[in-house]
């Protein structure tokens, strides 16, 4: 079969109008997502100083920081990990009506904190 049997003479005639010009990667992120990424992870502090108020229940904090995309996007991959593991574990901690060994809300409260000055760090670094 003969279907490619002519790429030298295609090739020139079709890509030069179908490719698109190669860019190269950045290697620092744009100033808007790093503000936006910074104003995401201000509102999700917020959000976890209403959470340690009682404004807000575990499901609200936990459903508020899974949207600040901008924020997980910003950050190594692992960030989102971590955090998407202890909101787990937090919103698990609200089935309970006492603290236990794995699942504090005081623990993950903390950590939760620690999470969001390490994100700061990473953020600040950028």
């Amino acid at each position: 079969m003969r279907v490619f049997s002519d790429v030298e003479g295609v090739h020139p005639a079709i890509l030069p109008q179908m490719a698109l010009p190669l860019r190269p990667c950045p290697t620092r992120i744009p100033q808007a997502m790093t503000t936006t990424a910074s104003a995401q992870l201000a509102t999700l502090t917020e959000a976890l100083q209403a959470f340690e108020r009682g404004d807000h229940t575990a499901a609200t904090l936990s459903t508020l920081a899974r949207q600040q995309t901008a924020l997980l996007a910003a950050l190594p991959p692992r960030y989102g990990k971590v955090l998407l593991n202890l909101l787990d574990r937090l919103e698990s901690s609200a089935l309970f009506s006492e603290e236990s060994c794995s699942f504090s809300q005081k623990d993950l409260v903390a950590n939760l904190q620690m999470w969001v000055e390490k994100a700061r760090g990473v953020l600040g670094q950028r």
